[in-house]
């Protein structure tokens, strides 16, 4: 009888656990998406010589526009939400879930962290530690495409149809280089789960450099990033929405439904950010710093406690998102749009052959390594 009570008392902490770990991260992503719509204007003002967004205002403070992302969702929720004659109305509505909902889904395998104790139970700072995290991410990823071209051939506008094929086309093309770039890694650190991968980088090679993934792969680090950029469709990868075209797959949406296609797209730039943080950054990893506290290769130490260490690894996988996520959006405002044709041939002849030579490379340096 106690047996049973102990294990419903465990089912009860990780329920419990689990649930707080979903609403903590998920929130805090949303949030900071929410962030990237203001950060995004304000670095094409900095870069162009503007002040951008600064006008919407709480009781006459503006706090340099940080109330601009609340205005645009008020907006967003009062605007007529506008469903076309001839569209097809229940693809038309699930369209903008399938796009937003496979992203958010994602983030359930990425480590925020090691583990923390709370009241003599180690919790993991992880929603989910899949032991194929990697083609989780791969095969979630992929269900994204289908938001968009349900959304062009669901609102049966010819232009909307036309970014949807370029956005489909695109988005399978790059997912398979996007998923070459990982390989490398697999086989280097021998194992599909992201926490697994953050741990491995936190050995030292030659006792003082951080095996992260850029040390090991820098090559892999600049075709992912690439492929990402192009998998979430943004400048210069940006041809499924080109504006001055007047084409775009969600070109019939308004109100909350564009919302969330709008949404998806800064929540993918955060994603992005995490996966090249967890990837080939050390993920949670600071350098030299361990359970116990900092340990240097010259042999000093720091001892810290557990709870200093756990909300380091935390803030470091917040900073690394946060430099990535500007990166990103100064990637955005600074190149200029490729022609499809372009786009197509960067991704079939450039970035393909390079990441199968990245393979190539990689297995025949474990081999004469001994790796092997």
């Amino acid at each position: 009888m106690m047996e049973l009570i102990e294990a419903n008392k465990d089912m009860l902490l990780f329920t419990a656990a689990a649930g707080v770990k979903v609403l903590a991260f998920l929130g805090a992503i949303m949030g900071f998406a929410g962030l990237l719509t203001l950060a995004e204007r304000k670095v094409s003002a900095l870069m162009q010589d503007r002040i951008g967004p600064n006008r919407a205002s709480v009781l006459g403070f503006t706090l340099n526009g940080l109330f601009h992302p609340l205005a645009d969702a008020i907006k967003m929720i009062f605007k007529e939400d506008f469903v076309p004659a001839r569209a097809e109305k229940l693809l038309f509505t699930l369209a903008p879930m399938f796009a937003l909902v496979p992203v958010l889904a994602l983030f359930a395998v990425i480590p925020f962290g090691d583990y923390v104790m709370v009241f003599g139970y180690q919790l993991d700072l992880q929603i989910a530690d899949v032991p194929l995290g990697i083609f989780f991410v791969l095969a979630l990823s992929g269900l994204a495409i289908y938001g968009v071209f349900l959304a062009g051939w669901a609102s049966k506008n010819n232009f909307a149809l036309l970014g949807a094929m370029r956005g489909a086309a695109q988005m399978v093309s790059y997912e398979v280089v996007l998923g070459l770039t990982m390989v490398g890694l697999l086989m280097i650190y021998g194992s599909g789960s992201l926490q697994d991968m953050v741990r491995a980088q936190g050995k030292l090679l030659f006792d003082f450099i951080p095996a992260w993934g850029i040390v090991l792969q820098p090559f892999a680090f600049v075709l992912f990033l690439t492929a990402a950029i192009a998998e979430n469709k943004r400048t210069p990868f940006d041809l499924v929405e080109g504006e001055s075209e007047i084409i775009g797959y969600f070109m019939e949406y308004s109100s909350m439904r564009f919302a969330a296609f709008m949404f998806a797209e800064f929540v993918e730039i955060i994603l992005v950010a995490m996966l090249a943080s967890t990837l080939f950054f050390g993920g949670w990893q600071v350098p030299y710093l361990y359970d116990t506290g900092f340990i240097f290769p010259g042999g000093g130490a720091l001892e810290l406690d557990h709870y200093l260490v756990a909300a380091l690894q935390v803030g470091s996988i917040i900073a690394k998102t946060i430099f990535f996520s500007w990166f990103l959006l100064v990637v955005r405002w600074t190149l200029p749009r490729f022609r499809f044709d372009q786009l197509m041939s960067l991704c079939w002849k450039g970035l393909l052959p390079l990441a199968l030579l990245n393979i190539l490379v990689t297995g025949a340096a474990m081999l004469l390594l001994g790796k092997i």
